[in-house]
């Protein structure tokens, strides 16, 4: 057994920076072994119709495990705290902001990050949505280097996985979360002994998963089946695929595509009630709405939303858009 080894991981400082869910397995597994002197995350913020103030669930997990919490507007407002800490290793995954320079020189092993695509493939802030809705078969993690630039860092490890035809971003994102926090411990002690890999991105195959604007939510019924489909999965379970119902929004969260064909009808307009949901004819076919939630309403499967309806009947015939 290698003692020094062990003392060397046993001592090393790491500051773990990241906000969202995604980022909890990593922080956990981290936890678990190493010596996390810090967690650094966005700040509280008010959530719903009254305000609360809620925490990432990052801090979350750091109280439970009383780590030092650093919370700056802009990371570079914590520059001489982080500093301060002499951290032999950054971690950041889905942090929410771009390290600056000097931060990026603060810790002697370097800054790495973990992300949720096969790099230079989808850089950016929404690489799982993106993946799907571009109909995607493979995607992975890359644990990288940080750089300046976004997401164009040195490559250490990556390891891909399929995304199946069922995916939803919900599910690729759990899938991904515990690959990334296994890959991440698999890597860890050969950047520690200075032994990994670094390999440099060909930015002339990059790709990009662009944070989800409101216009990317709207459904847009001339686009074909499968399109819609992948769209709609790559919005679940946040912020979801919506089209507009007689002035209302209306969401859909889950679908699936038929071999129907109706050229006599408009794009957008629905063409049945079935025993799982309603039929809306697109570009080249039909695809099912089967979870659905109308503007200001709970979600439900699309047989209750149908059956909610004074005359079911008299929505065949009624066009989305």
């Amino acid at each position: 057994m290698d003692l020094e080894k062990i003392n060397v991981e046993k001592d090393l400082k790491i500051v773990f920076m990241g906000t969202p869910d995604f980022a909890v397995p990593i922080l956990e597994g981290l936890l678990e072994q190493y010596k996390v002197k810090a967690v650094v995350t966005q700040p509280d913020k008010k959530v719903g119709r009254e305000g609360k103030i809620a925490c990432s669930p990052v801090k979350k997990v750091a109280l439970e495990h009383t780590v030092l919490i650093l919370q700056p507007n802009k990371v570079g407002d914590s520059l001489e705290e982080i500093k301060n800490l002499q951290p032999d290793l950054i971690i950041t995954c889905a942090y929410g902001q771009i390290l600056p320079y000097d931060l990026l020189q603060i810790p002697r092993l370097g800054c790495i990050n973990v992300h949720a695509s096969l790099l230079p493939k989808y850089r950016g802030g929404a690489p799982i949505h993106r993946a799907i809705m571009n109909g995607a078969t493979e995607t992975g993690v890359t644990i990288m280097y940080m750089s300046e630039g976004m997401d164009e860092g040195d490559i250490i490890s990556q390891e891909s996985i399929p995304i199946d035809y069922e995916d939803t971003a919900s599910t690729l994102h759990d899938k991904l979360s515990i690959l990334g926090r296994d890959l991440l411990l698999q890597t860890l002690p050969s950047i520690i002994s200075g032994t990994n890999t670094r390999v440099k991105q060909d930015s002339s195959n990059a790709t990009y998963g662009f944070v989800i604007k409101r216009e990317d939510e709207r459904i847009v019924f001339n686009k074909t089946k499968r399109q819609i489909y992948n769209q709609i999965r790559g919005l679940n379970r946040w912020p979801g695929a919506y089209c507009m119902l007689e002035g209302k929004i209306l969401k859909v969260w889950k679908s699936y595509v038929t071999e129907n064909f109706f050229p006599e009808l408009f794009d957008g307009q629905i063409t049945s009630i079935y025993p799982d949901g309603f039929g809306v004819k697109v570009s080249n076919g039909e695809i099912v709405f089967t979870e659905v939630q109308l503007e200001g309403k709970t979600k439900v499967d699309a047989v209750s939303f149908v059956r909610g309806m004074q005359n079911k009947e008299s929505l065949v015939g009624k066009i989305l858009d």
